[in-house]
């Protein structure tokens, strides 16, 4: 392969690629151009978002958050009698740290009789309870970050939505122990058959596979507060489960070879450690957010160089077209537009949609208006009367939206500014007459 062959591929996978539409190529063709996109720009905006710094925010709440998880965890075990059942779970995850996994049951057992015995009634379980929502809440801002979601649930979404998982989160611990250990028992009672005894073996060893992935699947669907579809949430919640999995491992095996061979670290050679897997799981659980969100938003990106160079002619020009299609669709009486129907019936891709329609928010020429009263999904309406509603209005307020509070002298150079003005005065004259809803 010769050097020009080498630039072509570079050319096609950097620039092309990001052009090629849906009714361009064949189905196969379009999925294999569809993985190609989402791999690299999941990899790319894992980069340049600094997702790891995420990762390493997020490391720091574990830290704080872990006892008081470990606390709830064990009490809520306790009230349904399966307390012995979990540190036997807990013990065995930590065989090769024996003393840390004391040292970390009796830091649960103080916390818990200090949040009972509190100087005052409760304070012990409300900073118990604080210090967990606050490391849910500082999740959730991260995934919204990913997602590029503004807004934050409510607070009364919080409070439900929160608790729910504080609750969940010990009963699936509790179930995934109980199904391991009757699928342990199960197998030893059929030994003898020679057929079931490897399927049971397999499934014994796919259970915490088939859990993990349930859970980041989940964790993807439920975290951010928007709408994530489940197909393009399987997936990332496959991979980041499998990369969880065989992460643990590592660790573990790790934690043996630590523990036998360093004798700096000796007995505390599970706090580096546990930092190590934090941060590494973090990471992992980041990146398969961070590939949900591409794989749902792909159609985002196409186009990407050109939307983000567009020329200040095209941008005025998709402004009034937008702006006359949102007029016409009201003035005949049908549904208004969303984002979406706008960027499919009229081929302009959808970043650039929705940058113009957030840009005709910000100068009230358009509002949003709930979709059959879903939040999710937005459409728009015009914000003037469509009969008043020209093109030199739209131009006039694209003028002057923005800041001109700088401290240029005015008068020192009043005649460009009254150049300019001279100039913009007679295009508007010249489009006032022009409705939108006309063109």
């Amino acid at each position: 392969m010769d050097k020009l062959d080498i630039k072509k591929i570079k050319t096609f996978l950097l620039d092309d690629i990001w052009r090629v539409t849906d009714d361009e190529v064949s189905k196969k063709r379009g999925m294999l151009y569809g993985a190609i996109k989402i791999v690299t720009l999941s990899i790319k905006e894992y980069t340049e978002r600094r997702v790891v710094n995420k990762a390493s925010a997020l490391t720091y709440n574990t830290l704080l958050a872990i006892i008081p998880i470990l606390a709830i965890l064990f009490a809520i075990a306790r009230g349904f009698g399966f307390a012995n059942l979990l540190e036997e779970q807990f013990r065995s995850g930590l065989s090769s740290q024996a003393q840390a996994a004391e040292t970390i049951l009796t830091f649960i057992d103080s916390y818990l009789s200090h949040a009972k015995s509190g100087v005052f009634i409760g304070v012990g379980l409300i900073l118990l309870f604080y210090t967990v929502l606050l490391l849910t809440y500082n999740m959730e801002r991260t995934f919204n970050s990913i997602w590029q979601v503004k807004k934050q649930r409510s607070l009364y979404r919080k409070i439900t939505d929160y608790f729910s998982m504080l609750l969940l989160l010990p009963l699936l611990t509790l179930l995934s122990s109980g199904v391991s250990i009757f699928m342990s028992t199960f197998l030893k009672n059929i030994q003898e058959f020679a057929l079931l005894a490897p399927i049971v073996k397999f499934l014994v060893r796919l259970t915490p596979f088939i859990l993990t992935w349930g859970m980041f699947t989940a964790l993807y669907i439920f975290m951010p507060n928007t709408k994530v579809k489940f197909r393009y949430a399987v997936f990332p919640g496959l991979l980041a489960g499998s990369a969880f999995q065989a992460f643990q491992y590592l660790y573990i095996g790790s934690q043996i070879w630590v523990s036998r061979y360093n004798a700096i670290y000796g007995s505390f050679a599970a706090i580096p450690m546990f930092l190590l897997w934090t941060q590494i799981s973090w990471s992992i659980c980041l990146y398969g957010a961070q590939l949900c969100y591409v794989a749902q938003n792909l159609r985002n990106f196409s186009f990407s160089k050109e939307t983000e160079n567009i020329s200040r002619r095209y941008h005025d020009f998709l402004c009034i077209l937008i702006m006359s299609l949102i007029c016409k669709r009201f003035q005949t009486d049908l549904p208004p537009y969303t984002a979406e129907s706008l960027s499919d019936e009229h081929k302009i891709p959808i970043r650039l949609t929705t940058t113009i329609l957030y840009e005709l928010q910000d100068m009230r020429m358009v509002f949003e208006t709930p979709v059959d009263n879903d939040d999710e999904e937005m459409a728009y309406l015009p914000s003037v009367d469509i009969n008043h509603m020209n093109v030199a209005m739209l131009l006039s307020r694209l003028d002057r939206e923005g800041s001109e509070a700088f401290k240029i002298d005015r008068e020192r150079y009043s005649a460009s500014w009254e150049a300019l003005n001279k100039a913009r005065q007679d295009y508007y004259e010249s489009t006032g007459k022009i409705l939108l809803k006309d063109l």
